[in-house]
């Protein structure tokens, strides 16, 4: 097969994807990289041309690689993950509305173009986490404890919309559950409002209901290559991020089950959202701290 992978410069050095590049390239497959950031890209003649099984993306939230994957779209290739898909989960205004719709546990959501906005939100739902809409990696997310922290100088202003949600009470563990088109394993790491919070990241049996979430925001959003990060909160399991095509970090042979997943996809042929996923073996619970 002949593949292009759409990767941003924070990313050309990451074992995801460089090393799924490398794993395909041994297995005989064709594969072009092209730098959104950084590369001359002929649009007219490059994504009509049809030369390509499927296009990849790896790219930061509001970089130029999605416009680029979408343009591919549109031409009727095939991308992975399907770029309806990763729209819906690029926009953290747009997820939250897409997982309350189907039902998934994510927490209320407010949106404001301004931090100072949410401070209309009744005081009883602080402590709030405030985040960029189009943020990625952690970037800029902020634990605001009272109403008058929204007003603080001492982080760096956000450049468009915002949104802030009830901090759900945790011990600062949390767990990032990886789908590779219908395979699900479940990581535990350090939660990134809680730096302080020394957490070993190693992987951790799976619970029956953290994976039929798993499975059912797959299902919601469209997604085959996916993360979702989930906290144990006092009335159980909640989700606060969906991540497209992520690090996959402790994942068991994760290049190659990841790089098996890209052929896969690419020959489902293009515009087809993701499959219902595969049966799950489920393994004892993870016990998680009590919140």
């Amino acid at each position: 097969m002949r593949l292009c992978f759409l990767v941003e410069e924070e990313y050309r050095h990451d074992g995801m994807p460089r090393e799924v590049i490398a794993q395909l390239g041994a297995w005989g497959h064709t594969v072009d990289v092209i730098r959104p950031g950084r590369s001359l890209l002929p649009l007219s003649s490059a994504l009509t041309a049809g030369d390509h099984d499927a296009w990849v993306l790896k790219t930061v939230s509001g970089g130029p690689g999605l416009t680029l994957l979408e343009a591919a779209a549109h031409t009727g290739l095939t991308t992975v993950n399907d770029v309806r898909a990763i729209r819906g989960v690029r926009d953290k205004a747009l997820a939250a509305v897409i997982a309350r719709t189907h039902g998934l546990p994510v927490p209320v959501t407010y949106a404001a173009a301004r931090a100072e906005e949410f401070a209309r939100i009744p005081e009883a739902e602080f402590p709030l986490v405030v985040k960029p809409a189009d943020g990625s990696s952690g970037r800029a997310v902020r634990l605001v404890r009272d109403p008058g922290e929204l007003t603080a100088t001492d982080h760096e202003p956000t450049a468009g919309l915002l949104i802030a949600q009830p901090y759900v009470p945790n011990s600062g563990t949390d767990l990032k559950v990886y789908s590779v088109a219908g395979e699900l394993f479940a990581t535990e790491r350090r939660s990134p409002l809680h730096p302080g919070h020394a957490v070993r990241e190693r992987c951790v049996p799976l619970s029956a209901e953290v994976a039929r979430i798993t499975a059912e925001t797959g299902t919601a959003f469209g997604l085959d290559l996916y993360g979702v990060d989930v906290l144990f909160g006092p009335d159980g399991p909640v989700v606060v991020d969906i991540n497209d095509f992520p690090s996959f970090r402790q994942v068991p042979d994760a290049v190659a089950r990841v790089s098996a997943a890209v052929l896969r996809l690419a020959r489902r042929g293009p515009g087809a959202l993701a499959a219902p996923p595969l049966p799950v073996p489920v393994a004892v619970p993870a016990q998680p701290a009590a919140r």
